[in-house]
């Protein structure tokens, strides 16, 4: 899709801090991330939803990965997943979480910035844990 964000990711038209590529599918580091970590796991093709991936099993499978490496790299009590679909790309969230997020709550209520320095180092110690 032309104007897409993740397709041009996937191109290699931006840049982005992948965490884990295959022929697949790209894990990388959300540029708005809700959390120290938080991931978007996307397939490579241009597909709408979550639930058009063919190989499902897998997609779900890297999430899972990105989950347990963000997790370890990150010291986090817990992952969290979820898919809204408000960009029209299919991508899977993996969100660390901390003891400073408020229990109960579901989505903070602010998207964090990071330096590119950190996001750097972020991306490393998750890679290092894949």
């Amino acid at each position: 899709m032309e104007n897409c964000i993740f397709c041009k990711i996937a191109k290699g038209e931006l840049p982005s801090y992948k965490i884990y590529e295959d022929d697949q599918f790209i894990a990388l580091l959300d540029i708005h991330p809700i959390s120290r970590g938080h991931i978007l796991v996307i397939p490579k093709q241009h597909h709408r939803w979550v639930h058009d991936i063919a190989s499902f099993g897998d997609y779900w499978e890297i999430a899972r990965k990105s989950a347990l490496a963000s997790q370890k790299a990150m010291n986090a009590q817990w992952v969290q997943y979820f898919t809204h679909g408000l960009i029209p790309h299919a991508h899977i969230h993996v969100v660390p979480r901390y003891d400073s997020i408020e229990k109960g709550r579901v989505l903070p209520e602010k998207v964090l910035s990071f330096p590119k320095e950190e996001m750097e180092e972020i991306a490393e110690k998750i890679r290092k844990g894949f």
